[in-house]
């Protein structure tokens, strides 16, 4: 078990773990704040975008298409790929 504090591969994996957890809270108070922040109002004075109530685009359509580009940004930039295996890590 202490062997894993001490391993680069274990602080890498945590890293990248803490990081998809903050994407996924974005994403969450994205779609929140603007699914009921927007979504609060009575039907009749939503405003509309390309046919959606505003409060859906935003959280739903938007939401999704900027949660598709950060991921891919994080994991261009800040994701490594190594194996966990230690015959693999022993061999490096």
């Amino acid at each position: 078990m202490m062997k894993h504090h001490l391993d680069k591969r274990f602080k890498m994996a945590n890293r990248e773990a803490i990081i998809g957890i903050c994407l996924v809270l974005f994403n969450f108070i994205w779609w929140f704040t603007f699914a009921y922040g927007l979504g609060s109002k009575e039907p009749d004075q939503y405003t509309f975008i390309l046919g959606f109530p505003a409060w859906f685009f935003y959280s739903c359509i938007v939401g999704v298409i900027l949660m598709i580009v950060l991921v891919s940004i994080v994991v261009r930039f800040f994701f490594k790929d190594f194996s966990l295996d230690d015959k693999e890590y022993d061999q490096l």
